[in-house]
Formats: C-alpha cells, sequence, structure tokens
C-alpha cells in the first residue's frame, strides 16, 4: 500500500471545496495548508479537528478526537480510514446576477401598478467551513463556483436562491424606503445595501457571506403606458414645484428691491432735510451776525448822538401816534387811546412815548394833560376798555412773520429785537393789532393758523420751519380742524374733512 507523506492542494481560484483524492493515510503524514486556504479532517465518516493556515504532522497528538476513535499499533505505520477537504478562504468576485422576470410593483403616489427588472453583481466567500460542507457538499468531490452560481438549473441552485430574494423583497424595500421609482437610479446604494442584509441572513446558515452586493441598473418599462403615466404626472408635479419656487423667488427679490428703494429714498430725505436745516441755520446765523453788527453799530451812533435805541423807538412810535391821530380829532382822549392799542405797541415803549413825546405833543393837542393821563394808565396796566394785554409773542419786522414765541424769527432768522409786540397783520398792511378787527379796514382778525409738530419735540409751529432744529414743515402737509396735524392726503384721517373746507 501506497503510503502519503505530504497532503496539500494548489488549485484554481474558482474552486470553493476540493476533497483530496487519497483518502486512507497512515499517522505521520505532513498537512500543509495555504494561507487562503483551511482543511477539514475526517476520520471514519466524522468531522474532527479544522486545520488553519501551516504545516501539520497527522497524528494523535494534532488531531485530539482521533485519539477516541482508534487504537494504534506497533511501530506508528498502522493506516486508518481518513480524508482531508481543503475549503477556498478568498473573496469570488465579479458574480453576475439578473432577475429572469419582471417585478411587479405598485406606486402608492400615483396608484399605478408597473413591472421593473434590476441586475448586478456580487462577492461570494466561505465564513464557515464545518457548516459549508456538512450542508452542502456532504460526500462530493468538491464544490465549484459553477457548481453554486451556473446557469443550468442544477447546477445554479445558489443562484436561484439569490434571484428569490431579490425579487421578494425588490419590491418590498422600494416601498418602505418610500422611493420614488423615476429616480431609482439615485438610491441603488439604499437598495443594494437592504438586499445585501436580506440575503446574507439566508446564506449564513450555509457558511457563506456576501461581503458586497450590487444593483447596477433597475430596469424600467419605458413601453408601459402606466409608467408613461407616472412620468407625466412627476414632471407635472416638478414643473409646478419649480414655477412655484421662481414666482416665490421674484416676489422676494421685488420685496427686497422696494426695501432698498424705500430706504434710499428714507435716507435722501434725510439728508436733504438736514442739508436744508444746516443751510437755514447757517443764514439765520448770518443774518443774525450782520443784524447784531448793524444794531451794534447804531446803538453807536446813537451814543454818539447822545441818546439810546429805547428812546430812537419810543420816538418813532410817538411820531407815528401823532401822524395816525390819536386824539381821533375830536379833543377826547379815549379814541386816541385805542389807536395806540391798535398799534401794537408795548407799554414799555408807550411809557417812552408820554416821557419823550409829550411835549412835542403838547403844540399839536388842546388836550395833551388828558392824553398824557391816558398813556400814564396804559403804562401802569390799566389797560382801555377795547384793547388787550401784551404776551410774549412778538411779531418780526423783517418779514412781517407774527406770534413768534422763540428768541429769533423762524421764517427769516431775525433776532427778536428786531419786533413789535403781540398783535397781528391785516391784509391792507397794518401791523400789530391787538383788536379783533383792524382799526384802518376793520377787517376782522383771521382765525388762528394751526401749526404742525416737529420730530424733535416742538409742537405747534406757525413757520415753515422748525424754530429748534431748523427742518423744514413737510411739503403738502395740512392740519385739520378736529386736531389732527401734519395730514398730507387730501381727507382727514381723523374725521374724514376734505382739504380747503
Amino acid at each position: 500500500m501506497e503510503l502519503i507523506s505530504v497532503i496539500k492542494y494548489e488549485g484554481g481560484n474558482d474552486v470553493f471545496v476540493y476533497k483530496h483524492p487519497t483518502e486512507d493515510f497512515n499517522l505521520g503524514s505532513q498537512l500543509i495548508v495555504h494561507e487562503s486556504q483551511e482543511a477539514l479532517f475526517f476520520c471514519d465518516g466524522r468531522a474532527l479537528d479544522l486545520f488553519g493556515a501551516g504545516r501539520y504532522t497527522i497524528e494523535t497528538q494534532n488531531i485530539p478526537l482521533l485519539r477516541d476513535l482508534m487504537k494504534l499499533g506497533t511501530g506508528g505505520e498502522n493506516v486508518f480510514h481518513s480524508e482531508v477537504y481543503f475549503i477556498n478562504m478568498t473573496t469570488q468576485m465579479g458574480i453576475k446576477w439578473g432577475t429572469d422576470s419582471k417585478v411587479r410593483l405598485f406606486d402608492p403616489a400615483s396608484g399605478l401598478h408597473i413591472e421593473i427588472g434590476a441586475s448586478g453583481n456580487f462577492n461570494l466567500r466561505v465564513n464557515d467551513s464545518r457548516k459549508l460542507i456538512l450542508k452542502i457538499v456532504g460526500t462530493e468531490s468538491g464544490l465549484l463556483q459553477n457548481d453554486m452560481l451556473g446557469t443550468s438549473a442544477a447546477a445554479g441552485k445558489f443562484k436561484a436562491l439569490v434571484m428569490n430574494k431579490v425579487k421578494s423583497s425588490l419590491a418590498r424595500v422600494i416601498k418602505e424606503e418610500n422611493l420614488n421609482i423615476l429616480e431609482i437610479d439615485a438610491y441603488l446604494d439604499i437598495l443594494s445595501e437592504k438586499l445585501q442584509a436580506i440575503i446574507n441572513e439566508t446564506l449564513d446558515e450555509y457558511g457563506l457571506v456576501m461581503p458586497e452586493f450590487y444593483i447596477t441598473s433597475v430596469l424600467t418599462p419605458d413601453d408601459d403606458p402606466n409608467f408613461k403615466r407616472l412620468k407625466q404626472q412627476f414632471a407635472d408635479k416638478t414643473l409646478k414645484v419649480r414655477e412655484e419656487e421662481i414666482r416665490r423667488a421674484e416676489a422676494e427679490a421685488a420685496q427686497g428691491r422696494k426695501i432698498v428703494e424705500a430706504q434710499t429714498a428714507a435716507q435722501l430725505k434725510a439728508v436733504t432735510a438736514q442739508g436744508e436745516a444746516a443751510a437755514t441755520k447757517i443764514k439765520a446765523e448770518a443774518e443774525a451776525e450782520a443784524y447784531k453788527m448793524q444794531a451794534f453799530a447804531e446803538a453807536e451812533e446813537m451814543k454818539a448822538k447822545g441818546y439810546t435805541y429805547q428812546q430812537e423807538t419810543a420816538r418813532k412810535v410817538g411820531m407815528e401816534a401823532m401822524q395816525n391821530g390819536i386824539t381821533g380829532g375830536s379833543g377826547s382822549t379815549g379814541g386816541g387811546l385805542g389807536d395806540i392799542a391798535g398799534l401794537g405797541v408795548t407799554l414799555g415803549a408807550m411809557g417812552g412815548v408820554i416821557n419823550m413825546t409829550k411835549d412835542a405833543l403838547n403844540p399839536i393837542m388842546d388836550n395833551s394833560a388828558q392824553v398824557g393821563a391816558g398813556f400814564g394808565s396804559i403804562v401802569q396796566g390799566n389797560v382801555p376798555q377795547g384793547t388787550t394785554a401784551a404776551t410774549d409773542k412778538w411779531v418780526c419786522l423783517k418779514c412781517g412773520q407774527s406770534d413768534i414765541n422763540t428768541n429769533f424769527c423762524p421764517n427769516c432768522g431775525a433776532p427778536k429785537t428786531d419786533s413789535i409786540g403781540v398783535g397781528w397783520e391785516c391784509a391792507c398792511g397794518r401791523k400789530g393789532i391787538t383788536s379783533n378787527f383792524c382799526p384802518d379796514c376793520g377787517a376782522k382778525k383771521p382765525e388762528e393758523q394751526k401749526g404742525w409738530d416737529c420730530e424733535c419735540g416742538i409742537k405747534d409751529i406757525k413757520s415753515n420751519f422748525c424754530p429748534n432744529c431748523g427742518k423744514k414743515r413737510p411739503a403738502g402737509s395740512w392740519d385739520c380742524a378736529c386736531g389732527e396735524k401734519n395730514i398730507t392726503s387730501n381727507f382727514c384721517p381723523n374725521c374724514g374733512k376734505k382739504r380747503g373746507e
């Protein structure tokens, strides 16, 4: 009997399992297992030990289970019935697969039934040698790749298993993952991962595993009327969504443009208002300075001539009183005093008139003593009947602006010193009127103009510019009799009254 001294296998990579042709060999034989292999040792039909990569001497010390099955003779030359299976542990790559028939799929979004197919490739390797030999190989001489994954019905048992799992799971996975069949190519990795896990659950029972499983294409029924309807529905939906996105983007852009335009307009108005206010302020300051210099010059001139500004003002008032007829032409002092009050002369100025023009009035008026007494009563605060007492408001002599309560004229910038006392100006030219009717033409005192309120806090401004910050009155605005101010529309938002009524 031939003795086997070396047991090994070196063959093609398409072999999963190789059974060494010699079944009986004696103790002391050498077993060589390569790095990519495992070797399962059988004795008397029982699978004993599994050997990894390395060189082994077959003896009872290396095969513990063998000691229970045989009794050794003398000399170590006894032969016993044994078998060795070599298992290829490499990964078999690029194994192609494809569904042999279409898979029926129901699309819940459209309610349509369509049929699809799939194809791809996978890799396969052994992960449990004992399971593979005991459940698949048995007593056969080996197991080739074609035996597991061949095209024939008898040979391709595992390929049929793969196809069965793909066909039974493909539609379910698409539904569970809510994948759009029209965009299925974008989700091939998800489908591959899910199907790989499902197939490996079955392969594990046979000692096999798919480390990689790929779906490379999904065949869609482009000629199917239902599929065409599904594509059209999806296209219409996509177009509508895109149109809405474009309209929303355009609306947002228009809104942003309006906001920018409004902000720009507001900034321009603010800059213009600031410029106008600064120009008005500079002009007022310049005019005030010029008037101040003129006043100083006049004061120096008056000082050189021996009289003061107050005296000169009193003299002018006295002369105007004389020219307008203080006595009223009847010798009665009552009418004359009414005329003086109508002129809007301040109490201090009237006192000056008494002191400075008394001698000038005596040659003209027969009752000078009565006139002096009348003036005296005014100076003391005894205002004759029909006249009104003075207030803190003043009238600008330079431009005629009336009812001023600030130190400078808000219309022309003239200082308070260039003014007359309280009163109003008639259309006939009479100024400083304190009575309700003009003493020259009898016109009635106009209704007091309603003022406007500035953003800086000054209220009831009668002039065109704010006396505090110089801001110009809003263009086109008007004040309603109900109290609503700075109205820019044609009707009052408070009472509905029309502009001008």
